[in-house]
Order: C-alpha cells, then sequence, then structure tokens
C-alpha cells in the first residue's frame, strides 16, 4: 500500500515551539478547526498533545487530506476528525469552533483569501475565542530579515500573488471582521505567532 503521508520539514522545526503558545491560547476542551492542514504532520502533533481538544483539519488539496488521515491513522489518534474540503474563499462547512489556526497560509495564498478567513473565523468564533496565525510578516518600524526578503521574492517568482503580508494590514481586517488588537509572540526562523480573539 503506497505511505499517503507528506513531510516537510519545516514541520518538524517548528512544531514544538508553536505547540507551546497554544498550550496558553486554546482552551482546556472544545473544537479546534484548522484552516489549511496540509500535510497533517502540526495537527496530529498538537492533537497527540492535548488530547483533551478536538482538532478538526481541513484542506482544499486531495492529497494533503490523504496525509492528514493517513498520519491521523497512523498515530492511532481518535480526537482528529476526517478533514473537510474547502477553501477559506468558499462557504465554510463548519457553524462553530472554540478556536481556529491557520500556520503558514496567509503569505502562500492571493490577498483575498486573508479577509475570507478572518470573515468565516469571526462568523464561527463565540466572544473571547482565539483566531491563531503562524508565520512570517512585515512589521512597521521592523527591519525584515535579509532570509525573510529572500523568501518574499522565492514566492512572488513562484506566484506574484503571494508574497509576506503586512502585520498592520492583518491586523486592521481582523479589527474590522470584530477581533481584538493581535497578541504577537517572536519565534523562531524570524516567524510570528499571532493571536487575534473574538470581541
Amino acid at each position: 500500500m503506497t505511505d499517503a503521508r507528506l513531510y516537510y520539514p519545516a514541520t518538524q522545526r517548528n512544531r514544538d515551539v508553536i505547540l507551546g503558545v497554544l498550550r496558553g491560547v486554546l482552551p482546556a476542551s472544545g473544537l479546534v478547526l484548522e484552516i489549511a492542514s496540509g500535510s497533517g504532520e502540526h495537527v496530529v502533533h498538537f492533537a497527540a498533545a492535548l488530547p483533551q481538544l478536538t482538532f478538526q483539519p481541513s484542506d482544499p488539496e486531495d492529497a494533503a487530506r490523504r496525509s492528514v488521515t493517513a498520519w491521523t491513522e497512523r498515530l492511532g489518534l481518535s480526537n482528529v476528525l476526517p478533514p473537510l474540503a474547502f477553501h477559506v474563499q468558499d462557504k465554510w462547512p463548519i457553524d462553530a469552533a472554540d478556536a481556529v489556526v491557520c500556520i503558514n497560509m496567509i503569505h502562500i495564498a492571493p490577498w483575498e483569501a486573508t479577509p475570507a478567513l478572518l470573515r468565516g473565523a469571526a462568523r464561527i468564533l463565540s466572544p473571547g475565542a482565539p483566531l491563531y496565525l503562524y508565520g512570517p510578516y512585515r512589521q512597521k518600524g521592523v527591519v525584515t530579515a535579509a532570509s525573510n526578503e529572500a523568501f518574499d521574492a522565492d514566492l512572488k517568482s513562484r506566484n506574484p500573488a503571494w508574497g509576506l503580508r503586512k502585520l498592520e494590514d492583518v491586523a486592521d481586517l481582523a479589527r474590522t471582521a470584530g477581533f481584538s488588537a493581535p497578541e504577537v509572540t517572536p519565534m523562531p526562523a524570524n516567524n510570528l505567532s499571532v493571536v487575534f480573539r473574538r470581541v
């Protein structure tokens, strides 16, 4: 049988530091929706460490959803639901969640995906519930690291609609959608953890 699991080296490097932040962000129990789950390596790592939570992965790509399922089955996790097939710009097939997590999507998607993510998360989250974002951003008054500038150029060479976003622009959209100001935690490799809470 072919192994459908995908492997992303960056996930192996960042999953523990992300988990460290999520431990202080996610609720004690409830449903966590992950947007753009990719390989599934993040969601299964979090689910194994936080068994009191139920995780709902999602991804528009067939190969990604197969990988999520394969990882879940390989690890024997009962708190990871079958992955949903949808893009943030589509109608979300879920009406409520206790938290939303989205890792490394905003810069590898057209800008239009960001307001769609924020609107969708605002619709399904209750007051006080978190939206957790992770990835590289530009910040006003902060010199962008050379590695991030190179990454931005590489992204744009692959798709002109991709690229690093200004955190201030994302925060403005989040406020319009009904979220608090961001709680920002610097992460390794010039990434940020950004937490918005539904108001």
